[in-house]
């Protein structure tokens, strides 16, 4: 059966993260994916926890009937900068061992280098998995990845060729739905290549940027290196959710036991709880419509 898992991240400000549990269950959530926060760790920080805050959480998950599905850290494993890398590795290294700590065996996160210097950072990602496969392999963790806009890969299928090119199963993907249009809006064409290296689903609603001649969205002045997505409620957007989950109950991913979908809606924090709950409904709606 599909996980479903709650990202937190709207809650960030407001509830603790040893109350993450109980928040997804009362919001009817069964699983729950951590994600950057001050207690947990920020964006390209170490991690926070120590072995004592570790078995808390693991108590109150157990008591709320909450699994933890996986950890999202964000770290520059595309550096380009050396001390980049070299943080990304410390960092990632001790993420990884939480996630086992935590038996939530799933790291997913992003590539983090720079678009403007592609080659430099696509060589300190693949000089980072060198040192953090083994680390994987040993923890029996596996690391998916997105490639974010803003990223040195942006197009969907460019990563997963660079994901393959690890040339390890511990390695995998992660379909984040409010990236479709940076990713080339071809999830009928790129899911079936992926096959069953996807790790994680993520699903957020957004804007084709494309649309209107690419000027949907105005920056002055013109010109500017700037990527511009949301996270909305499902169907507040204009991503093509039948051709989505048709195209993973197609590839098999509906029907696997470790499926993870993630809700993971960051526009609309003041509504929090009622869309929350609005994304559980949809998405076992669209489970089960296709």
């Amino acid at each position: 059966m599909v996980r479903i898992a709650l990202d937190p991240t709207p809650y960030n400000d407001s509830v603790h993260l040893l109350e993450f549990p109980d928040l997804a269950a009362r919001l009817g959530y069964e699983h729950l994916q951590l994600t950057p926060n001050p207690d947990f760790g920020r964006h390209f920080h170490h991690p926070k926890l120590d072995s004592g805050m570790l078995a808390t959480l693991k108590k109150r998950a157990r008591d709320a009937g909450v699994g933890i599905t996986s950890v999202l850290p964000v770290q520059r494993l595309g550096g380009p900068e050396e001390h980049q890398l070299q943080a990304a590795i410390f960092n990632m290294t001790r993420y990884i061992r939480i996630a086992a700590e935590l038996e939530a065996p799933i790291v997913n996160t992003e590539f983090s280098g720079r678009p403007e210097r592609a080659e430099e950072s696509e060589h300190c990602f693949y000089r980072a998995m060198e040192a953090l496969i083994p680390v994987l392999e040993r923890e029996g963790v596996s690391l998916n990845l997105d490639p974010h806009p803003d990223d040195f890969v942006e197009d969907g299928l460019e990563a997963w060729r660079i994901v393959r090119g690890l040339n390890t199963e511990r390695v995998g993907f992660v379909y984040v739905a409010a990236h479709t249009f940076h990713m080339g809006d071809r999830a009928a064409s790129l899911l079936p290549e992926i096959g069953d290296r996807l790790g994680a689903v993520y699903t957020a609603d957004t804007f084709d940027h494309r649309r209107s001649h690419a000027l949907r969205y105005i920056t002055n002045p013109p010109g500017n290196a700037v990527r511009v997505h949301q996270h909305l409620a499902i169907g507040d957007g204009d991503v093509d959710w039948a051709e989505l989950f048709g195209a993973l109950r197609r590839t098999g991913y509906l029907g696997r036991e470790d499926a993870l979908i993630v809700s993971n809606v960051f526009a609309e924090d003041e509504r929090a709880d009622e869309v929350s709950r609005f994304q559980l409904a949809r998405i076992r709606e669209l489970i089960a419509a296709a």
